[in-house]
């Protein structure tokens, strides 16, 4: 892709290089084991601002995106995450800056290098194209919603692509008047412009890359009150309002039941997005979890397990976007934790016994761990495939690893560890070290010894409580679902693309 205006592009007419010339750019990341060149060090991001102009779900859009950030170390040079889309121009402190590609990165070099410490504002004039696959749009039957996760954001606007850099988000969309744009947060207002209408929200709290959600599309807004007052805003196809009414009448009471496990819902607002889109799996974006309106519709599936399915987007709230993993490693607390609430969902609407689906899980648990290392060391994806770490090993694996934890300290102790857990870390980042160490502190005594081969062992430890549990052989794509039957990857179906397995 050939970059314009003031781009700084090497080319290889100018000449060999001499000691002179300046070193090529080249990729960066902070080296996460499963994505190394994705995030740049060298800054943290501290705001976002996303302009979009919607022109149609099969053309690019037109957009400027301006990140705040501050320096952690003196910037000649700096990366950003950005591909699958033009950019135009870039600015730093609002002087122009040169840039390169370089794989999946911008290489930036401002006019004047940024002080270590120093405040800095990026903008950079480009296009989001929505074609192709691999995530970040998602084209829906009359506009587009968003897909980031795993790596994916920055083939939608030039960002720090890692969750271990959380950052406030504003987004203003321009499009149609006859669409409806919904993005995570809060309304801030919406503009008349011309032939179109810009919508503008504003996320009150941190957010990672990978949560971010716009909705364009002809779309029904519903409102009604969770508990303590709680915003609830749900966004569905408009043709789809009357069909999808009962569904979308649980979410308050799913908000209550999480509340009393685990503590007050952690964001300004939640709601669903229901699209028309075929994904392969439903996902936790921020405030506004996105799911396949098939689910709901022509799965089939009975509605106990499609309630849990919007359980566990929820529980994703307080684990993963809350409490963001500090490396891609870390996935298990992510999954491991909204599959935990699923599955004692399913339990405590005496749909399917939690101890029976984890001794199905720990049956299975030594051929997932084969397939995909265990759950704190999880196995590269293959390339071009950023959703390929979602195996079952994250998702009933990981649980696993919870029942087994609950089963060694006790369920009060256990229920402690989960509510200090997720206000200890609130709007931040956090690891599985962290985790080992905030639950030796609850239980009083050291479980570094006991918690180590369930997180990190190629086979699956005795089960505490459960002497006659064995592991046994298991396809290895497999996952419990909690009908008790077999489905790929977990609720959100990441792992092998089943809209009918688990959830994201």
């Amino acid at each position: 892709m050939t970059a314009a205006l003031v781009a700084f592009c090497p080319s290889s007419a100018a000449g060999p290089v001499t000691a002179a010339d300046p070193p090529p750019p080249v990729p960066r990341g902070i080296g996460d084991r499963l994505f190394p060149y994705l995030g740049n060090p060298g800054y943290d991001v501290t705001a976002y601002d996303i302009a979009l102009r919607y022109h149609g779900n099969d053309r690019p859009l037109d957009a400027v995106t301006t990140l705040r950030a501050r320096a952690t170390a003196p910037l000649s040079t700096f990366n950003l995450d950005f591909a699958h889309g033009t950019v135009r121009s870039l600015r730093v402190d609002g002087r122009p800056a040169r840039f390169a590609r370089a794989g999946e990165d911008l290489v930036v070099t401002p006019a004047r290098p940024v002080r270590d410490g120093a405040p800095f504002v990026v903008t950079v004039a480009h296009t989001s194209d929505p074609s192709g696959s691999g995530g970040g749009w998602v084209r829906t039957r009359d506009g587009l919603a968003m897909a980031n996760q795993a790596d994916a954001a920055h083939r939608v606007f030039p960002c720090n692509d890692h969750p271990s850099d959380k950052a406030r988000f504003t987004f203003r969309v321009t499009a149609p008047a006859n669409l409806t744009v919904v993005a995570g947060g809060t309304p801030l207002g919406r503009t008349r412009e011309g032939g179109g209408i810009t919508w503008r929200y504003r996320l009150a709290h941190p957010m990672a890359t990978e949560l971010a959600q716009i909705s364009i599309g002809r779309s029904a807004v519903l409102h009604r009150t969770g508990p303590g007052g709680l915003p609830v805003r749900d966004v569905v196809p408009a043709a789809d309002r009357e069909r999808l009414a009962t569904w979308l009448r649980r979410t308050p009471g799913q908000l209550e039941w999480m509340e009393k496990k685990v503590g007050p819902y952690p964001f300004e607002t939640y709601g669903v997005l229901i699209a028309r889109a075929r994904t392969g799996f439903e996902l936790e974006t921020q405030t506004l979890s996105l799911f396949e309106s098939g689910l709901f519709t022509t799965s089939g599936m009975p509605s106990w397990y499609i309630e849990s399915i919007m359980v566990h987007e929820l529980a994703h709230q307080w684990f993963g976007d809350s409490v963001s993993p500090r490396r891609w490693t870390d996935l298990w607390l992510n999954e491991g934790h909204a599959t935990w609430y699923e599955a004692l969902y399913g339990d405590e609407r005496g749909k399917m016994p939690l101890e029976r689906r984890m001794r199905l899980a720990y049956q299975q648990s030594d051929a997932w761990r084969a397939a995909g290392g265990p759950p704190a060391a999880p196995a590269p994806a293959d390339p071009d495939q950023q959703i390929g770490i979602f195996r079952p090993i994250m998702y009933d694996g990981s649980a696993l690893v919870l029942y087994a934890l609950r089963q060694r300290i006790g369920p009060a102790a256990f229920e402690r560890l989960e509510r200090r857990w997720v206000r200890r870390y609130h709007d931040g980042v956090a690891s599985t070290a962290d985790f080992v160490r905030l639950a030796s502190q609850v239980a009083g005594r050291d479980l570094n010894g006991f918690l180590r081969p369930w997180l990190y062992g190629r086979t699956t430890p005795r089960m505490p409580g459960h002497p006659g549990w064995k592991p046994e052989a298991a396809p290895s794509g497999q996952g419990v679902t909690e009908a008790g039957g077999k489905a790929g990857g977990g609720a959100d179906g990441k792992a092998d693309g089943k809209a009918d397995g688990k959830p994201g």
